[in-house]
C-alpha cells in the first residue's frame, strides 16, 4: 500500500506499520503462536491476522485479506482452530507483539503511555462501515500492557487502511492476484517474491499479467502503461485520503500533529534493528530520510 509520502496518513501508516508488523517479521512471534500448537508460519499468519474475527472458515479470510492464493488460506483455515481458539491465538500474539516491540525499542512503554490516548481516540472514532477486519479489531478491548496497547491500536489502524484499499480495487475490479501486477509494476517488490510470498501459481500469475495487458494497464514486457502508473497513483492517492479519516475525526489538530514525532522514533529504532527486510511483500517501503 504505498502512496503519497506527501499526505499525513501516509506518513502515519509507515510509522505504524513498522510497530505492527513485527509480528511478521520477528521469528519469536511465530514461535509464541506455534507454542499454542499451530503448525508453521503460514498457519500462525492466517490465525493471528483472523483471530479478531472468530473462528470464521477460509471464506472470510480469503474474502478480507484479499490478495492471498485460496489453497494457501486452505491449508490454514479452518484446521488452526483445532489446534487453538481464537481468543488464546489474540492474547498470545499480543503478548508476543509486545515482548518483541519492549526488546527491539528500549524504553518503548513510556513513549506508549503518551502515544496510546491518541491512537485510542483514532481507533474509536474510525467509520467501520464496509470494513470488516478492522471492525473486528476496533471491538476487541485494549490491553492494559501500554505496549501491547500501543501494538494493537497500530493494528487496527492498519486494518483500517488495508480494508479501505481492497474497497478500492474491487471498485477498479482488480482481483486478488491481478492487484499484485501493478505493485509489481511500479515498485521494486520482486516479481517471483510476491508470486510466492501469495501463494499464487505460474499459470494464475501469468493470467493476471495477461489480463492487464488487455486492458492497457501493463506493456508485453510487465511494465505499467501510463494508464496503469495512473491507476496505481490514484488507488494509493485514495487510500490516503480514505484513511486519514480515523485522524481527522479522533484528533485535534494539535494531537494530529504531535503524533507523527511521538511514534517515528520508535518505528525508526524498529527500522535501524534489521528485523525488515527492503523491499518486502507488505508494501512497506524503505525510507528516503
Amino acid at each position: 500500500m504505498n502512496a503519497s509520502p506527501t499526505h499525513p496518513a501516509r506518513r502515519l501508516w509507515h510509522h505504524l506499520e513498522m510497530l505492527h508488523a513485527v509480528v511478521y517479521f520477528d521469528r519469536s512471534v511465530t514461535e509464541a503462536l506455534q507454542g499454542l500448537g499451530l503448525k508453521g508460519f503460514w498457519m500462525s499468519y492466517f490465525a493471528g491476522r483472523a483471530a479478531p474475527l472468530g473462528a470464521v472458515g477460509p471464506g472470510p479470510v480469503e474474502a478480507t485479506f484479499y490478495n492471498f492464493a485460496p489453497g494457501l488460506v486452505r491449508r490454514a483455515i479452518p484446521d488452526a482452530w483445532r489446534f487453538a481458539e481464537p481468543v488464546a491465538v489474540l492474547d498470545a500474539r499480543s503478548t508476543a507483539a509486545a515482548a518483541s516491540l519492549r526488546r527491539l525499542v528500549p524504553g518503548i512503554e513510556a513513549e506508549a503511555a503518551r502515544i496510546v490516548p491518541l491512537l485510542s481516540s483514532a481507533v474509536r472514532q474510525a467509520r467501520p462501515d464496509g470494513r470488516t477486519l478492522f471492525a473486528a479489531n476496533q471491538q476487541l478491548p485494549l490491553p492494559q500492557d501500554p505496549v501491547a496497547a500501543l501494538w494493537q491500536c497500530a493494528t487496527s489502524l492498519r486494518e483500517h487502511r488495508g480494508d479501505g484499499h481492497v474497497a478500492l480495487l474491487v471498485a477498479h475490479d482488480l482481483s486478488g492476484v491481478e492487484c499484485h501486477q501493478l505493485i509489481v509494476a511500479s515498485t521494486q517488490v520482486g516479481d517471483d517474491d510476491l508470486r510466492s510470498a501469495r501463494g499464487w501459481s505460474d499459470q494464475e500469475w501469468d493470467a493476471a499479467k495477461a489480463a492487464l495487458a488487455r486492458r492497457g494497464l501493463l506493456e508485453a514486457d510487465g511494465s505499467p502503461t501510463a494508464a496503469g502508473s495512473e491507476l496505481h497513483e490514484e488507488l494509493e492517492r485514495r487510500t490516503d485520503e480514505l484513511a486519514w479519516q480515523p485522524f481527522a475525526d479522533g484528533l485535534t489538530e494539535a494531537g494530529a500533529d504531535l503524533l507523527p514525532l511521538l511514534v517515528e522514533p520508535l518505528a525508526g529504532q524498529v527500522r535501524s534493528s534489521g528485523i525488515f527486510p527492503f523491499p518486502n511483500p507488505i508494501g512497506l517501503p524503505e525510507p528516503t530520510t
